[in-house]
């Protein structure tokens, strides 16, 4: 083990929290500096109603290893609740149910050789090992040369820009094949069901667990404490906060690499630039409290032209309870860090995203909705772009004692909350063998 260093970690979603957690148990002295008013990053909550839950929409899997740990840790297993949900598909102006086999052979808007040449994609996409060959391959051109140019125009480019925008264009077969990889995980893991889970109460008591756990190792978390400019003097690093000045050894960035490069002052010139290369993807996220539900199921993918990218039905894997008997539904429209959608009011995206809903489903009323709460968030996940890994800069020539560790280094999976955490876990254990 190495000797005891002071340390800061920028960013307390949970791959700042992980880390922080993790050094001090190594015997660092660790500061933690979060921008915002609470920590949890991504997976913070807010209120919703009358309720405290969570910000955008998480769950766990049952072989979401890493997660199922740290809550372990906490004390918080027995609070978790796993729950067999189903699955919606909206196409042509009308809802299917695609929660079994049985269902999706019977799914109208695809012939049976069509069904037939989906399903197989998905198969061989989960038998793929080398994730690294598949990076240099267009996603369009993989999905259509194994399913059909049929399957993509009606099935892959819908959910492909869903969640990518028209930068699916750009993006390689890796980003699906993640995708495929985290849906049959648990089957790999010898798990019989494939169970969604959340701890009751969202992640609320989980990050507050988390803080006292924190403060109990020692760690000191500033909240409201953006980072000004990080610099080296005299082999110290110097991090300028609103706080202040203050002196380190060593500093780890969860942020992103944008706004690593904006902070770190004695960047190399072309370090900076391959740093401020790498596109993200944002979001804009509604949260709606309604007194009735959307529909059974847990998610609906759409086909057809929508303002937003899906519909998550919480509450049809959280048992309504937790929101005396109302529903509460996500609504996700990921775009471009530079959409225009970012300088919409709330007022507007409510009406656009209401309106559709009307559209969508004849029994909805907005009369219902007790709550309507947006949440933007301009950079959530690097786009996997062809030859991603192989642009990314060199992690330890940022300068001495700065590490960036962030989604960006999430190479083969997919953002999520397992994923980030299990990045944070592999960084201190290399960190304490230095």
């Amino acid at each position: 083990m190495s000797a005891s260093k002071s340390i800061a970690v920028v960013g307390s979603g949970f791959l700042g929290l992980t880390i922080a957690l993790r050094l001090s148990q190594q015997g660092h002295e660790v500061t933690l500096f979060e921008a915002s008013e609470e920590i949890g990053g991504l997976a913070s909550v807010w209120k919703i109603g009358e309720f405290i839950w969570d910000r955008h929409y998480h769950v766990t899997l049952l072989s979401d290893s890493f997660t199922r740990k740290i809550v372990s840790e906490l004390g918080l297993e027995d609070e978790f609740c796993w729950v067999e949900t189903k699955t919606g598909f909206f196409s042509g102006g009308r809802l299917y149910s695609m929660s079994n086999s049985l269902e999706f052979l019977k799914f109208p808007p695809l012939g049976l050789i069509d069904k037939f040449r989906l399903g197989a994609t998905i198969f061989y996409a989960s038998r793929v090992t080398d994730w690294k060959a598949l990076e240099k391959v267009s996603v369009e051109d993989w999905l259509t040369r194994l399913s059909g140019k049929s399957v993509f125009e009606k099935i892959w480019k819908p959910l492909l820009r869903a969640k990518l925008g028209e930068a699916y264009r750009e993006s390689s077969a890796a980003f699906i094949w993640a995708t495929i990889q985290r849906m049959y995980a648990a089957r790999r893991s010898g798990l019989k069901k494939e169970m969604f889970g959340y701890v009751r109460g969202g992640y609320a008591p989980i990050l507050k667990r988390f803080s006292e756990r924190l403060a109990e190792s020692g760690v000191s978390i500033n909240l409201s404490s953006p980072i000004k400019a990080i610099s080296n003097e005299n082999d110290r690093l110097i991090v300028q906060s609103a706080l202040g000045s203050a002196e380190f050894d060593d500093v780890i960035l969860t942020i992103s690499p944008k706004a690593a490069a904006r902070v770190l002052k004695e960047l190399r010139p072309e370090e900076a630039t391959r740093l401020e290369a790498l596109e993200y993807q944002g979001i804009v996220c509604a949260s709606m409290l309604s007194k009735t539900p959307i529909s059974e199921f847990y998610v609906t993918n759409i086909t057809d032209e929508s303002p937003f990218t899906g519909i998550i039905e919480m509450t049809a894997l959280v048992s309504k309870e937790e929101f005396d008997g109302n529903s509460l539904v996500y609504l996700p429209k990921y775009c471009s860090s530079d959409d225009s959608l970012f300088a919409k009011s709330d007022e507007e995206i409510r009406e656009d995203f209401l309106s559709a809903l009307e559209k969508m489903y004849s029994h909805f009323n907005r009369s219902d909705v007790l709550d309507f709460k947006i949440s933007r968030v301009r950079e959530v996940f690097p786009l996997p772009s062809i030859g991603y890994s192989e642009r990314l800069p060199d992690w330890d020539r940022l300068g001495e004692g700065v590490h960036l560790v962030n989604s960006a280094r999430i190479t083969n999976g997919t953002l999520n909350i397992n994923e980030t955490i299990q990045l944070a876990e592999n960084f201190a254990a290399k960190f304490e063998s230095k």
